[in-house]
């Protein structure tokens, strides 16, 4: 009896440990699915795109979709493998950017609840005469910019090893196929949804990413020593 009742206790907490592993894991993809698909707003974009094809045929602004998101996704991908190197070659620690990311994301949250962020794309838009906005302004910095990097770098900072890195960029790889998928459909998502619509959505999205971004300062602060430690 009591030969047996070792392994078998063994074997329950390995099967424990498994299932904690899991539920960490599953609130892990939630929490980074949630924040890329925030930061990159693939519904906030798709009138943008609208304003900067219009005229265009519907090949072409097929054509600027798919280059747009080809070239952001090339950049996120290097700063998922790169960006960690680059803070600590220039001596900035994973903590510190931690906290400096969630305060950017604080403000850019802001700037979604008080349609900030979408009126400066649009005078971006309006002021400047593009003939292909594939690369800028689409990939950079309306998709690519420094919220999404950010995200990108702070999330693999979570989960730090090549299951962060393979979860983070499968993501990110999710909603860039998505965002793909509304800008080619942009035209009649803006029929069905309307300005209203997006900007009730944007407004939702900014209160998610205002509580993901204040969960990222603590997250720092608590590596730094302050408040309590992760229960």
């Amino acid at each position: 009896m009591i030969d047996g009742a070792e392994p078998l206790k063994n074997v329950t907490g390995a099967a424990l440990n498994r299932q904690k592993n899991m539920t960490l894991d599953t609130a892990y993809m939630i929490t980074a699915l949630v924040t890329m698909f925030v930061v990159i707003d693939p519904i906030g974009l798709a009138p943008l795109f609208i304003a900067l094809t219009q005229g265009m045929t519907p090949e072409a602004r097929r054509r600027i979709a798919i280059h747009a998101v080809v070239v952001a996704g090339v950049i996120l991908v290097l700063f998922a493998f790169f960006g960690e190197a680059v803070l600590g070659f220039i001596g900035i620690s994973m903590p510190a950017f931690r906290i400096a990311g969630g305060i950017l994301l604080f403000l850019t949250a802001l700037d979604m609840l008080f349609e900030r962020r979408t009126k400066r794309r649009e005078d971006r838009t309006e002021d400047e005469d593009i003939d292909d906005p594939s690369v800028f302004p689409l990939a950079i910095p309306l998709i690519a910019g420094p919220g999404s990097i950010a995200s990108v770098i702070l999330l693999i900072g979570e989960k730090p090893g090549g299951e962060g890195m393979i979860m983070v960029l499968g993501i990110t790889a999710l909603t860039l196929i998505a965002l793909l998928l509304i800008l080619m459909a942009s035209s009649s998502l803006d029929r069905i949804i309307g300005k209203k619509g997006i900007d009730v959505i944007t407004r939702i999205l900014g209160m998610l990413l205002a509580a993901l971004s204040v969960q990222f300062v603590l997250d720092g602060l608590t590596a730094f020593g302050f408040g309590p430690g992760p229960s």
